[in-house]
């Protein structure tokens, strides 16, 4: 997800992600709009591209108010032009499925549609008393030469959609809450992403035929909310194999067992030389058997820069945390992210087994998450 989009600030703590498909958005109105010597009106087109994203943070925002009030906070939020895919803190227990839960999913999954339903009845009622001129029921709702009323049937149209029982639409949200009543959320989600997957590839078979029928405006974008559908679900699907790794899989299955360590007693330059020469970004400082610190690559080469050679000791950080190797993925990210530290030591009888460094952490969860992901498909 943030290979393929790009940061668009904070609020409130969470992250704000644009994916690069409003980019291919913006492509698809220029193609569909343009004459026969290039588009019509470019400016324009962006300017619908910007509706949509309006509309689209205005749904995903009342999401996110609402889901502040239940303490529930995303680390972050990626805008597609159908909505977005919220990722949910790890330490969080996002998949819980207790009765609290999916009354609190239904109801954050509620306020998005009508926030979209109530905006398009507001500017629809204000242009209808004040500029009756602008004709709301007029083909196509959506184009770059009538950008008031492409707002109003964009948020009308967002609104509505969202309902739909697909996952991840608003309507597949609630699907997924009632599904996991009665199983595990990871299954329930796994079913609501192969319902909203199907409902896409039917949007994109209408849409296609319908074109091909009547080439109208109207059918092309129906095919394309079948494209954007298809890709969210997959996004949310990789989301849910993502937890679903962080919750099952233990530390001992992915700890670093041979590694190397410092002395506090090395010097920097002697710890950059046995860094260059291992694929450790961090290591362990130990004293006669017991951990009294971490440092890493950056750390070493910052204070030789500044300060010239001198001992591990001096430029070392001595706040660290440890964890037990029957401890979860999810409780090792707690505790790095809690400290902001990169490497957490593993012990057990008081004594240092193994590593796992934010980098290994990252580098097996992906490999853990894909195949997953890719025995889920199989089976």
């Amino acid at each position: 997800m943030r290979i393929w989009s790009i940061p668009a600030g904070r609020l409130f703590g969470t992250d704000i992600r644009i994916h690069v498909t409003f980019l291919f958005l913006l492509f698809f109105v220029w193609l569909t709009e343009s004459g026969p010597h290039g588009p019509i009106y470019p400016a324009r087109g962006v300017a619908l591209v910007g509706i949509v994203l309006a509309s689209v943070m205005a749904h995903e925002f009342t999401h996110l108010f609402t889901a502040l009030k239940f303490g529930v906070i995303p680390k972050s939020v990626v805008l597609l032009p159908l909505g977005g895919v919220s990722m949910v803190d790890e330490t969080q227990q996002a998949f819980a499925s207790t009765t609290e839960s999916w009354k609190k999913d239904i109801r954050i999954a509620a306020v998005g549609p009508i926030a979209n339903l109530a905006i398009a009845l507001v500017v629809g009622a204000i242009v209808l008393n004040v500029a009756p001129q602008i004709n709301l029921w007029a083909h196509p709702y959506l184009s770059s030469a009538h950008l008031v009323r492409s707002f109003v049937w964009c948020n009308l149209g967002l609104g509505l959609l969202n309902l739909i029982p697909a996952y991840p639409l608003d309507g597949g949200r609630v699907l997924r809450a009632v599904f996991s009543m009665k199983t595990n959320p990871i299954h329930a989600t796994r079913r609501a992403v192969s319902i909203g997957q199907s409902i896409a590839m039917v949007f994109m078979l209408a849409g296609m035929v319908q074109y091909f029928e009547r080439a109208g405006m109207e059918s092309a974008w129906v095919a394309l909310i079948g494209f954007f559908l298809l890709l969210a679900a997959q996004l949310e699907e990789r989301s849910a194999v993502f937890h679903s790794v962080l919750e099952t899989v233990r530390l001992e299955d992915i700890m670093l067992t041979d590694f190397a360590s410092l002395s506090p007693a090395d010097t920097l330059e002697d710890a950059l030389n046995k860094a260059v020469h291992c694929l450790q970004d961090d290591f362990p400082v130990i004293r006669g058997g017991d951990m009294v610190g971490i440092i890493s690559r950056q750390k070493i080469v910052h204070s030789l820069r500044a300060e010239g050679n001198g001992y591990v000791q001096s430029a070392m950080n001595r706040i660290f945390d440890v964890a037990q190797k029957k401890e979860s993925l999810a409780s090792a990210f707690r505790k790095l992210s809690s400290r902001n530290l990169s490497l957490i030591p593993i012990v057990e009888d008081e004594r240092l087994v193994g590593i796992v460094t934010l980098q290994n952490l990252m580098h097996s969860m992906a490999l853990l998450a894909e195949s997953r992901r890719l025995r889920s498909a199989t089976d």
